[in-house]
């Protein structure tokens, strides 16, 4: 009788095992038929690139660049065939809601940022584009506490406009200079 004990405890485990791995093998197989393919590193139509570094928001698109792209960054715009320039950033704070008091309950922080790339011999790569982003956020009487949620948001947008940047660059394509369009400016918060 023991024996037998035995024998079923380690046939166990590898049952177990064998489950596991044909789990994982059907996974595997899942995802590969419906085509899913990790994206990589972004194919960018240029080679080096001059991003300043002026801002927060320069820093991480540099830094997104660098890691995420088959191009470099350099210093200097006339060692560069893309010159990425931010003409704005913006944070804006509109009212949502009041209560019934007339007091705050709901705001709704924007996040704008105007950029464009440009090859420095006048053509383009991306003509002046904005990206604009919103959030919501309830108000309290914890200031401090919203203060932080709102930095938080601001973050988190700042993020995302990063990875929206990276994903217009991988589609530009060089416009010479007579063919370049370039719609008028609006103000940064029509």
């Amino acid at each position: 009788m023991r024996r037998v004990r035995l024998a079923c405890a380690s046939f166990r485990p590898s049952a177990r095992r064998l489950t596991l791995a044909s789990l994982f093998a059907l996974v595997a197989l899942t995802t590969t038929a419906c085509g899913f393919q990790l994206r990589g590193q972004a194919q960018l139509p240029f080679k080096t690139i001059n991003v300043p570094n002026l801002s927060q928001l320069g820093a991480d698109l540099a830094r997104n660049i660098e890691a995420a792209s088959n191009a470099k960054i350099v210093d200097s715009p006339a060692e560069a065939e893309a010159i990425l320039s931010i003409l704005g950033e913006a944070r804006e704070k509109v009212i949502l809601s009041l209560n019934t008091q007339g007091q705050v309950q709901e705001y709704t922080l924007r996040y704008r940022v105007r950029f464009t790339v440009s090859d420095g011999r006048g053509g383009d790569f991306i003509a002046p584009s904005d990206i604009v982003l919103r959030r919501d956020i309830t108000f309290n009487n914890q200031v401090l506490g919203k203060e932080n949620e709102e930095e938080l948001l601001y973050r988190d947008m700042r993020v995302d406009a990063v990875q929206q940047i990276l994903r217009r660059l991988r589609l530009a394509k060089l416009r010479p200079a007579d063919e370049s369009f370039a719609p008028p400016e609006p103000s940064l918060f029509e």
